[in-house]
């Protein structure tokens, strides 16, 4: 297994250096290392939530700042930060779940409640409240009073219940790092299909013989255009080139060459054409929590001029450009 901090400075040299090309190759890529930061990390003996939390913030600020443009790496970084938590908070209301049972069926038997005596209110009441205050909620176990614990009378049953609990937590430990690398195994897999998912859905916006306009390039919207050709759907694209950087000549290129009708036209000629379309497909940088959207220069104007055409207006982006 190659040396975690191995890994992180070779990623690092690539996002320095922009070698990786693309928001989704990234995304993949910095889900990928985090993973592997996740599942090299030294698990402690309580706050194991904690530990992974500190070690995956910790790599991922570095991430960030060196390519703070690519938002993709802030953004999965976000979300492996929530799927820890999310995993910890459903394995600590599952134990719960469990104290509560254990104490219901003391009650049941007067025998045992005798002996055994069941969770006070209180000591339940403290571990709830303890499962607001993350990232700490795999100690939540821990917190509960001693009063509330079974008591033994014998020496060896004392060994016996220290054992079973070094071993019940050393079981929770290895179960978090499982589920959280599980849940990261499937945020890769979406990632990876987000295209193909998208363009899924191609068919279902895109309807005969109508004019879509974009901009600039994206390989998403790509796919997403080619996928309703697949379908047999006959339309018209109008791709602006996206001044200064003329992407727009790019994807008119690779439109054509794939059988779409299409015409590139200047920045300029946008607001004139806008009346002849019927939805405006484009790409985006990110999306942002409130509903705004990072895209490349010259996409506020096109949006200003399809709003005021009454144009339909589609922002095509994988989960991973949706900043939480």
């Amino acid at each position: 297994m190659p040396d975690t901090q191995a890994l992180v400075n070779d990623f690092l040299n690539k996002l320095k250096k922009r070698k990786i090309e693309g928001s989704q190759a990234t995304a993949k890529q910095t889900a990928e290392l985090l993973r592997s930061v996740i599942s090299q990390t030294r698990m402690p003996y309580t706050n194991q939530a904690a530990a992974l939390i500190h070690s995956v913030k910790a790599v991922g600020e570095r991430l960030v700042a060196a390519n703070p443009v690519e938002l993709a790496v802030g953004n999965v970084v976000r979300r492996v930060l929530h799927i820890i938590r999310e995993e910890d908070l459903s394995l600590t209301t599952a134990a719960m779940a469990g104290l509560n049972l254990s104490a219901e069926s003391d009650d049941e038997d007067d025998t045992d409640r005798d002996n055994h005596p069941a969770l006070s209110a209180a000591a339940i009441a403290s571990a709830s409240r303890s499962t607001l205050r993350p990232p700490s909620l795999q100690t939540l176990l821990e917190d509960v009073p001693d009063s509330a614990a079974v008591p033994h009378t014998s020496s060896s049953g004392g060994d016996s219940e220290g054992k079973s609990k070094s071993a019940d937590k050393s079981s929770r430990s290895r179960k978090l790092k499982h589920d959280v690398i599980e849940a990261v195994n499937e945020l890769i897999q979406d990632i990876s299909t987000c295209r193909e998912l998208i363009a899924e859905q191609a068919v279902e916006h895109i309807h005969q013989n109508e004019v879509i306009l974009t901009l600039g390039s994206s390989r998403t919207v790509l796919e997403f255009l080619c996928a309703a050709k697949e379908k047999k759907r006959s339309f018209r694209v109008f791709v602006a080139e996206g001044a200064p950087r003329y992407q727009g000549h790019l994807l008119a290129k690779e439109l054509v060459t794939r059988g779409l009708q299409t015409t590139l036209i200047t920045d300029s000629a946008v607001f004139a054409m806008i009346s002849r379309v019927n939805m405006v497909i484009v790409g985006a940088h990110a999306v942002m929590a409130n509903g705004g959207v990072i895209a490349p220069v010259g996409l506020n104007m096109v949006a200003l001029a399809a709003q005021k055409h009454a144009v339909p207006f589609v922002v095509l982006a994988g989960s991973h450009k949706v900043r939480t």
